[in-house]
C-alpha cells in the first residue's frame, strides 16, 4: 500500500506542477507590463522639432546626427508637426559619413514606408521608417538624406543644430558622393529623432528636457560638444542599462508659457514621452521662465516641475531635475530674477529631493567661488548664462550614471 500511495502521489504531485506551470504561463502572456523577451527599441538621437522656416519644393537635404547607442532594425522618425499642409518626401536614405557631405562606400541604404519609398505625412503628424535591417554603431555621424518634390508652407525641424548638414536642387539622394550637395544649412529639417533596436532587453535612453544650454549654444559647432554628446560618451563606459541619450533643448524655451519653441509642458508627450526606450527624463530649464521680467514666481516654476513630474510618473517614468544656473552679467539679469532663482535652488536642495527621483546640482557645478551669482570664468561661454565646451563637460560630469538608470 505504501508504494502504491507513494507512486499515486508523485504522479499527482506531477500533474500539479503541469497545470501550475501551464496556469502561470497563462497568467504570463495575459499580463500586458510583463518584459518581451526580445531586443528593445531605444531612441538613438532627437531634436525637438519647432518651425525653422518656410519648405521649398525640389529641394535635397543631406542631415548629419550623432548616435548615442548603437543597434539594428534603425528607424527615422520626419516630422511635419508644425506644418499646414501634407509633406511629401521621396527617395529618403541613410548611410554613415566619410567626410563633408560624402557617405562611406556602400552605406546608404533606401529607407521605406510600409514597403513604399515615398510618403506624405500629413499636416501636423509624424511617422516612422521601416526598420532598415542594419548595423549602426554608437558615437557614428548618421547621414539621412531626402528630396522634398512638391513642399510648401511652414516647414519642421530643430532650427539650431550646431552640426553643419547639406542640400542639393534636385534628387540626388541616393548618391554617395558629396558633389552635387554644395549648399549647406546649419538646421535639421523635417527629422525629429532615430531609433535603434539594442541587443539588450533592458536598454533605455535618457531624454533631456531643456533650453538653450541643452541645445549647445555657445559649445564649439560640429564637434558634438553639448552636455548631452558628452554625456552619451560618458554612459557608453558607465555599464548601466540607460546609454541612449535624447536631446530635446530648445533655445529661448520656458517651463510654463510658449515663445521660441512649444514650452516643456506643451511638448513633453510629442518630444520625450513619445519616444522608445525612455527611462528618464532629465529636466533642465527655468532660466527663461525667470530672467525676462516675466513675473514668474518661485511657486509657479516649482509647480510646473511638479506638474511634469507628475505627467511623466503616470506613464511610469523617472524625473532628475537639476537646479537653475547661475546668470549675473546677462542683460535681464537683476535681483529680482536672481532672489527667484535662488529660491528655486533652495526648493529643489531641499524638499524637493523627496519629490524628485534625483536632483543634479549644475548650479553649484557652474557658479564662481567668488560670486556665486555668476558663471565661473573658466566655464563661461562669453555671454555669462551659455557655459562653453568646459562647462557642457563639466555638466556631463556632474550627473550620476546611475540616477538615470531608474524604473518606476
Amino acid at each position: 500500500m505504501t508504494g502504491r500511495f507513494g507512486r499515486c502521489c508523485r504522479i499527482a504531485a506531477a500533474l500539479l506542477t503541469v497545470v501550475a506551470c501551464q496556469s502561470a504561463s497563462a497568467v504570463r502572456a495575459a499580463t500586458p507590463h510583463a518584459p518581451p523577451a526580445r531586443a528593445t527599441d531605444v531612441v538613438t538621437w532627437a531634436a525637438s522639432g519647432n518651425r525653422v522656416g518656410q519648405s521649398t519644393a525640389g529641394q535635397g537635404y543631406r542631415l548629419v546626427v550623432r548616435t548615442s547607442v548603437g543597434g539594428t532594425g534603425l528607424r527615422v522618425r520626419f516630422t511635419n508637426a508644425f506644418g499646414t499642409r501634407p509633406l511629401t518626401l521621396d527617395g529618403v536614405y541613410a548611410g554613415l559619413r566619410a567626410r563633408g557631405a560624402a557617405l562611406r562606400p556602400g552605406s546608404n541604404r533606401p529607407l521605406t514606408f510600409h514597403g513604399a519609398r515615398s510618403v506624405t505625412v500629413p499636416a501636423g503628424a509624424v511617422t516612422w521608417s521601416d526598420p532598415l535591417p542594419r548595423a549602426i554603431p554608437a558615437g557614428a555621424d548618421l547621414v539621412v538624406s531626402l528630396y522634398t518634390p512638391d513642399a510648401a508652407g511652414p516647414a519642421t525641424g530643430h532650427f539650431m543644430a550646431m552640426q553643419t548638414s547639406y542640400t542639393a536642387r534636385g534628387r540626388h539622394t541616393a548618391e554617395e558622393s558629396g558633389t552635387n550637395w554644395t549648399g549647406t544649412t546649419t538646421s535639421w529639417w523635417y527629422i525629429d529623432s532615430v531609433a535603434v533596436r539594442s541587443s539588450r532587453p533592458a536598454a533605455g535612453a535618457v531624454a533631456a528636457l531643456g533650453d538653450s544650454i541643452t541645445d549647445g549654444w555657445q559649445s564649439t559647432t560640429d564637434l558634438d560638444r553639448r552636455w548631452p554628446d558628452y554625456l552619451a560618451r560618458r554612459l557608453r563606459t558607465a555599464g548601466t542599462a540607460v546609454q541612449g541619450v535624447a536631446n530635446e533643448g530648445i533655445s529661448g524655451n520656458k517651463v510654463l508659457a510658449d515663445g521660441l519653441g512649444q514650452a516643456a509642458l506643451h511638448r513633453l508627450d510629442r518630444d520625450v514621452l513619445s519616444q522608445p526606450g525612455v527611462r528618464t527624463v532629465f529636466l533642465f530649464e527655468g532660466v527663461n521662465d525667470i530672467k525676462a521680467h516675466t513675473g514668474v514666481t518661485a511657486a509657479d516654476l516649482v509647480a510646473g516641475y511638479r506638474e511634469l513630474t507628475r505627467r511623466v510618473h503616470a506613464r511610469g517614468k523617472c524625473v532628475v531635475v537639476a537646479t537653475v544656473g547661475p546668470f549675473k552679467g546677462w542683460p535681464d539679469w537683476d535681483p529680482a530674477a536672481e532672489a527667484v532663482r535662488q529660491e528655486v535652488n533652495r526648493f529643489l536642495r531641499g524638499s524637493g529631493r523627496r519629490e524628485f527621483d534625483a536632483v543634479t546640482d549644475f548650479d553649484r557645478v557652474l557658479r564662481s567661488p567668488y560670486d556665486r551669482e555668476r558663471l565661473l570664468p573658466f566655464l563661461d561661454g562669453g555671454d555669462h548664462l551659455h557655459p562653453n565646451d568646459r562647462g557642457m563637460r563639466a555638466l556631463a560630469g556632474a550627473v550620476d550614471p546611475a540616477r538615470l538608470d531608474c524604473d518606476r
